[in-house]
């Protein structure tokens, strides 16, 4: 199974610890999209839209990691409890899937990333933004120890994926107690998070050798 992925994001390390879970070997081929090796014709071919991360598994080519992760729990995952076959609870998980990207992750892509790529002091509003994410995902949590339900499921691997990215950027997650429980829960139970904060560190190292290398 082909797993073509960048730098490390979030999306590639949701689909990391999602193939950890369910226990199937990733065959991983780094594409350096500052290199433009995304558009290399070969490339192309596989994923029309040239993003990553994008899976192959047996010929079927799959990308945008929210569907990637759930097509490997509703294939691979003989538990069947990390993407729900319940109408209703699959919607609670899918539902969660779409706040990780639409709501956190862009908040943490508006007031970190998209500063840092231009070179222009970060908004106070954008600011704001993320503290309102973490205050309904604390909110989500309420009474209980996962976002989508009573187990764990891949919108608790993507979330935490989006939470622990902030911790590159020194966000006090500790301040939504709600939030702060479950990421120490989901830490310890989520299959592959070692390899999760060793990416985290690494994509620590890589924003800090790029800030040195900005022009003044």
């Amino acid at each position: 199974m082909d797993f073509y992925h960048s730098f490390s994001t979030p999306a590639m390390r949701s689909v990391v610890m999602t193939a950890k879970a369910v226990g199937v070997e990733l065959n991983k081929k780094f594409v350096n999209t500052r290199e433009k090796e995304q558009l290399k014709p070969e490339f192309v071919q596989i994923n029309p839209q040239h993003t990553v991360p994008t899976l192959v598994d047996n010929g079927f080519a799959i990308w945008e990691s929210r569907a990637i992760i759930a097509y490997l729990a509703e294939k691979y995952d003989k538990q069947g409890t990390l993407y729900p076959k319940d109408p209703q609870q699959k919607a609670v998980v899918n539902q969660r899937l779409f706040f990780d990207l639409e709501v956190l992750n862009k908040a943490f892509s508006d007031y970190y990333i998209v500063p840092f790529r231009t070179n222009k002091p970060a908004d106070p509003e954008d600011l704001k933004k993320v503290e309102s994410a973490f205050e309904t995902l604390d909110k989500f949590l309420d009474g209980q120890d996962y976002v989508a339900g009573s187990h764990l499921t891949v919108a608790d691997i993507a979330i935490l994926a989006t939470v622990s990215t902030f911790e590159v950027a020194d966000f006090d997650v500790s301040k939504y107690t709600n939030v702060n429980k479950w990421y120490q829960i989901a830490k310890k139970v989520t299959p592959g998070w070692d390899e999760n904060w060793e990416g985290v560190v690494q994509l620590k190292k890589l924003i800090e050798e790029m800030r040195a290398n900005q022009p003044k």
